[in-house]
């Protein structure tokens, strides 16, 4: 059968006009390999990463950073769930990081895992390490760069719209929020609105990727006494603690709480607060019940017996941020402090020097010389921070093109050679 070469030209188009409208189609829902695989940088790799001074016991399970002092009086072990592979990614293999002094008033400061390097003076007791080394170093991480990046990083997720089918629904002291979409849902809920909730309650797919934006400067867990943290897959709702969540911890482990303007976090004693928490404008109040399931990054951190911090490292599927890898030319990071234990006319950044009194509760808001909030990078022209792919475009009309022209040559060929 011969197929004239204008027939053959048309086919050979209209596959290649196909193959140009579907590849984006392809391409409109980012993938699981698309997404920002260490949104968090260095601070991902810690279950406590706090600017300023950091007040707790009795233990964290996983790593712990602190920019400012840590004061463990009550007693404090670090890093005894982090995997062997978890450690060797941390900077210096350290799971205790202290820029400024580490207090420890005669009690146990005790590094499970790892190694520990501190900046300033260990007062009153070693450190002790069960399977690393000891170290003095004050700027094996710069912190203020960190949490430049940090905040914008938070200012660039509360930027995003909530995704489209989620609902957010308060009855009477139940808070409800419920998501469709099997990628990532984004939620938008005032910290007024939280506040008044008794029992949260999460329903999203499981391995869904979970962002829940609190709008407001502060908010108080306490205000309605919150009992629980109910997570669901789309089965069953599960009571949130470190022995049971819903989908073998699979909700958990994608939900993440963002607070971009919050400066005050009261954590309710009553309930183990599943996801984990960025808040780096804001101190976070532990109080002294129940934990953390997840990571923290916030400005300072005060916290005593039950309320520890577990470790449940945050592994969802969070967009990619253009601008907060990398300092601008024209705003350029803080130089970290010399090596060196700090002097007392310039302590650490974000740090107060501690007193030989134990500490109380912490001020609400972060440590005087904390860096001043910086502005969030500037959003995509497309209003979100999906990935487009529209990259894969031009290899697609290159290979498109050269099917054309091969095409268009085999038929002329055969054309002549009938004639011959």
């Amino acid at each position: 059968m011969r197929i004239p070469t204008s027939a053959a030209l048309a086919a050979l188009g209209g596959a290649l006009v196909l193959g140009l409208t579907v590849a984006p189609a392809a391409q409109a829902t980012p993938a699981a390999g698309d997404c920002a695989t260490n949104a968090f940088g260095i601070a991902g790799q810690y279950g406590e990463f706090v600017l300023g001074d950091d007040v707790h016991s009795p233990d964290a399970e996983g790593a712990v950073a602190v920019g400012g002092n840590a004061d463990f009086r009550g007693g404090f072990s670090v890093g005894n769930e982090l995997t062997s592979a978890q450690v060797d990614a941390l900077p210096g293999r350290a799971s205790l990081v202290v820029r400024g002094d580490l207090l420890n008033g005669g009690s146990a400061t005790v590094v499970m895992k790892g190694n520990a390097v501190v900046g300033g003076s260990v007062k009153d007791r070693a450190v002790e390490l069960h399977n690393g080394t000891f170290a003095k170093k004050a700027d094996l991480i710069d912190f203020d760069g960190e949490f430049t990046k940090l905040r914008a990083y938070s200012d660039a997720l509360a930027d995003e719209q909530a995704t489209a089918g989620t609902e957010v629904r308060l009855d009477g002291t139940r808070l409800t929020l419920t998501g469709t979409d099997t990628g990532r849902n984004v939620f938008s809920v005032p910290a007024s609105q939280l506040e008044k909730a008794k029992e949260v309650f999460v329903k999203v797919p499981a391995g869904a990727t979970t962002i829940v934006n609190v709008t407001g400067t502060a908010y108080d867990m306490a205000s309605a006494g919150t009992t629980g943290f109910f997570l669901s897959g789309g089965q069953d709702f599960v009571l949130d603690d470190k022995l049971q969540s819903a989908n073998d911890g699979a909700v958990r482990a994608r939900l993440l709480w963002n607070f971009p303007d919050a400066t005050k976090i009261v954590k309710s004693s009553l309930a183990a607060w599943p996801g984990s928490v960025l808040a780096p404008r804001a101190h976070l109040e532990l109080g002294t019940g129940a934990p953390v399931n997840g990571s923290v990054w916030v400005a300072s951190l005060h916290g005593s017996g039950g309320a520890e911090t577990h470790h449940f490292p945050f592994t969802g599927c969070l967009p990619e941020v253009p601008g907060t890898t990398t300092p601008s030319p024209s705003t350029p990071a803080t130089t970290p402090p010399a090596t060196g234990t700090p002097s007392a006319s310039a302590p650490p950044t974000g740090s107060a020097t501690p007193s030989d009194a134990p500490s109380g509760t912490p001020s609400g808001s972060p440590s005087p010389g904390a860096p001043a909030p910086s502005a969030g990078p500037s959003k995509p022209a497309e209003g979100d921070l999906a990935t487009t792919g529209s990259s894969n475009m031009l290899p697609i009309a290159l290979g498109g093109a050269a099917v054309v022209v091969a095409g268009a040559g085999l038929v002329v060929m055969t054309r002549r050679r009938k004639r011959a």
